[in-house]
């Protein structure tokens, strides 16, 4: 039985990727910042197969706690990183978890026998940190996919800069280091809906779900969303965590960062959507999901399939 590492496993695009790897037959470590606070992660072991699940301690911006969870892995899933969008201290709250965390990370497991896969749960901003906003002098109707040049702007979002950096971070170390002993791959998805596994109420997407429902602006950003009723690109969790899986298990993937991306709607018409109506638009596609289709055999289940069902 092999052994994959989920790092994040007990969030909500984690709690679907720790699904998948017990349903396919892995025993599986998932990682908690917290190991006495249950409430993060017993959720999880109502999912088929949790006797194959193991719940370790984790510090990102610990060398030695990462050598330790890594130990005995085949697989590990870096899905670690913090997904906030208030915050009073970008550097420690975002920046330092993220790439800092991503880098130490990197060095670890370069040291550690038997690892054969890794895979980064990235995001679309480290295509796009402008996202869910097209970049300057870029037309509304451009369709992003992995051929472009990676865009930043350090007037865009902490948390969308960090996660450009992270995945820059692993750029140069897979640059760096031409005989590695496993395959380095990540994942960028859009905006992820769905449904949550567990009963938490921290979760940054799924509170992104719930103001759309319920057409709440809480802060400028959310507000400028609305007022300008952004086109909004997303995917399911469901085909996220399955990407996941087929990029951890295929072989010959090494270096590739994939768009995850169904289709994009206005956020009224999600709004709409998430309420049990239809939008009054049909959707664009503002960010290619041909790559993934192809390579990682993903048949992307279109939005508003997602959010009609969402709780």
């Amino acid at each position: 039985m092999q052994t994959a590492g989920i790092i994040g496993g007990a969030g909500f695009i984690g709690s679907w990727v720790t699904k998948i790897f017990l349903e396919n037959n892995f025993k599986v470590k998932v990682s908690s910042t917290d190991i006495s606070n249950k409430a993060k992660y017993e959720h999880l072991y109502q999912l088929n197969n949790a006797g194959n699940l193991e719940i370790c301690p984790l510090d990102l911006l610990q060398p030695e706690s990462i050598a330790a969870f890594s130990e005995g892995c085949d697989i590990i899933v870096h899905g670690g990183t913090p997904f906030l969008l208030e915050v009073k201290d970008p550097q420690t709250e975002l920046f330092e978890p993220t790439v800092k965390g991503t880098q130490n990370f990197l060095e670890v497991v370069n040291n550690t026998a038997g690892i054969k896969k890794v895979v980064f749960i990235a995001s679309v901003a480290a295509w796009n940190t402008s996202f869910p906003l097209n970049p300057s002098g870029f037309s509304s109707n451009y369709v992003f996919s992995e051929n472009d040049t990676p865009y930043i702007s350090e007037n865009d979002h902490p948390y969308a800069q960090a996660k450009f950096y992270a995945d820059q971070a692993v750029r140069k170390f897979i640059g760096q280091n031409k005989e590695l002993r496993f395959e380095i791959v990540s994942i960028s998805p859009v905006f992820v809906t769905g449904n949550i596994l567990s009963a938490r109420q921290d979760s940054t997407s799924m509170g992104m779900q719930y103001l759309f429902k319920n057409s709440i602006a809480p802060n400028p950003f959310v507000e400028m969303l609305f007022a300008n009723d952004v086109p909004f690109a997303m995917v399911d969790v469901r085909n996220v965590a399955e990407s996941i899986f087929s990029a951890a298990t295929k072989k010959g993937l090494h270096g590739k960062n994939y768009l995850l991306a169904s289709e994009t709607y206005k956020v009224s018409d999600i709004t709409r959507m998430l309420n049990g109506q239809a939008p009054l638009d049909a959707p664009a596609y503002t960010y290619s999901n041909a790559l993934a289709s192809i390579e990682l055999g993903v048949l992307f289940i279109p939005a508003k399939e997602t959010l009609n069902h969402c709780i």
